[in-house]
C-alpha cells in the first residue's frame, strides 16, 4: 500500500481540502507472466487521480508520473515496474504517508528477485530527506514530495 493523504487551506481562502490516494505499484510475477506495471494490487474500487483533477482541485502541481523502471524483481518471468509520482506543493498542507515495503522490497519467489524498496522523499531546499513508511508532517509552498512504489517481485531463476 502506498498512501498519501493531504489536507489544508486553498491559497488565499479559509476553505479547507483534503486529498487522500493510493498510489500503485509492481505486481509479483507468476510461472506463467511476468508482473504488471504501475497497477493497484489486491486492492478494490481505487483507481490514480487524473493529473488535470488534481491540479485543478488541490494548491499542488504534479511534476512527474510515471513508471519506476527497472523496480520489478528480475527472474525467469520479471517483477512489474512500480510508480513514481512527484507533487509540488503550493500551499500549507498537512500530510500522512502510509506506504510499505520501504525497507526491503517484495520477495521474488522460486529463485526471482526481490522488487526494489519504494522510497518516500521529501525536497525542500533543494535538500533531499528520505521519510520513514509512514510519517506524518507539515509541506511548505516550494517543498517537493516524492514517492517511489516497490516493484513486483520476479518468478524462477533468471536466465
Amino acid at each position: 500500500m502506498n498512501n498519501v493523504l493531504m489536507g489544508g487551506k486553498f491559497i488565499g481562502s479559509d476553505a479547507e481540502f483534503s486529498f487522500y490516494e493510493t498510489i500503485g505499484g509492481g505486481a509479483g510475477a507468476s510461472s506463467r507472466y511476468p508482473g504488471a506495471s504501475g497497477i493497484q494490487t489486491h486492492m478494490t474500487n481505487t483507481r490514480n487521480t487524473p493529473v488535470e483533477s488534481l491540479e485543478r482541485s488541490f494548491p499542488l502541481t504534479v511534476n512527474s508520473y510515471g513508471l519506476r523502471r527497472d523496480s520489478g524483481g528480475n527472474g525467469k518471468n520479471r517483477g512489474g515496474d512500480g510508480i513514481i509520482r512527484e507533487f509540488a506543493i503550493r500551499s500549507q498542507i498537512k500530510c500522512t504517508i502510509l506506504s510499505g515495503h520501504r525497507k526491503c522490497g517484495p520477495d521474488g519467489i522460486l529463485g526471482g528477485k526481490p522488487g526494489k524498496a519504494g522510497r518516500n522523499l521529501l525536497i525542500r531546499n533543494g535538500v533531499t530527506t528520505e521519510l520513514p513508511a509512514r510519517a506524518m508532517f507539515d509541506l511548505e509552498p516550494g517543498d517537493i514530495l516524492r514517492i517511489e512504489t516497490p516493484g513486483g517481485g520476479g518468478w524462477g531463476e533468471p536466465d
